[in-house]
């Protein structure tokens, strides 16, 4: 395995950013995660176009697009795989100890892994924790994903893959690392940007082709939407077939069953939409 670290390719054993690293010590850091297709990364543009959202929203230099283009492209190269995990991380780079940064510059980081296809469908769980709406963070998509993983083990200790959060007025959020939509009626439906949700490039590409409206939803919707799905860079479309105890034995329904085969067809016609 050969990873990127700050302007060439190391072998992994050999990649080091400092202990020191605002990344580390504060959380000053944001990522994309980038699915990778036959060594092709899969809507590159819009991710280091949220990339470059997330820095000014950090107030972190706006990153080079080119650079990091040429980084994914070598570590692709350097690490063959059918289907993989793109992984890039940009950070405050070395910096005192403390809320305060450094005056060395950033530091940029690509990885990549193997993966495999994501199940159809899948379960999740309601966690009592919310997004804050109005945060310093909320639509940045930073390295500062503890709360992600306390929710997630409380995901898996639950039999489910995936948790989802309320905002603090109650509304429905997002998951962990996902965006959700739901069927009501025949009409499909996901939360608005305001409600706290990360501005998902799958979100919006499945939203685009499969004619979803932003919409504001209460929790208990997912105690009675008709069907339910997740929404990734890995996952793409995932039908929802469990939600705490409420199951959804017909999933993926027949909207899911098409947003999945939209999302299929146009992916597979456009590496970069």
């Amino acid at each position: 395995m050969r990873i990127w670290v700050n302007g060439g390719l190391r072998p992994a054993e050999a990649a080091r950013v400092s202990v020191f690293d605002h990344g580390l010590t504060v959380g000053d850091g944001i990522f994309e995660t980038v699915k990778a297709v036959h060594g092709k990364p899969f809507a590159l543009t819009r991710h280091l176009d949220r990339l470059a959202r997330s820095a000014r929203g950090l107030g972190l230099p706006e990153p080079d697009p080119d650079e990091i283009r040429h980084a994914c492209t070598a570590v692709l190269d350097a690490n063959p795989m059918e289907l993989g995990r793109l992984r890039i991380t940009y950070t405050g780079g070395l910096a005192p100890l403390g809320s305060d940064r450094g005056d060395e510059g950033p530091s940029l980081i690509v990885a990549a892994s193997a993966t495999k296809r994501r199940s159809d469908t899948t379960a999740v769980v309601t966690v009592p924790w919310t997004r804050n709406e109005r945060g310093a963070l909320t639509g940045l998509k930073t390295t500062s994903y503890a709360e992600n993983v306390v929710a997630l083990a409380r995901a898996h200790e639950r039999g489910a893959s995936e948790a989802l959060f309320a905002n603090t007025v109650g509304a429905l959020c997002e998951g962990t690392g996902s965006n959700v939509f739901v069927v009501l009626d025949g009409e499909l439906h996901t939360p608005p940007l305001a409600s706290g949700c990360l501005a998902g490039i799958t979100r919006a590409l499945a939203a685009e082709w499969a004619g979803a409206r932003e919409t504001d939803l209460p929790m208990d919707v997912l105690e009675r939407a008709d069907e339910i799905f997740l929404t990734s860079s890995l996952r793409d479309v995932q039908a929802v077939h469990r939600v705490d105890d409420r199951q959804l034995p017909g999933a993926p329904g027949p909207v899911t069953s098409k947003a999945m085969r939209l999302f299929e067809e146009r992916a597979g016609a456009d590496l970069d939409p």
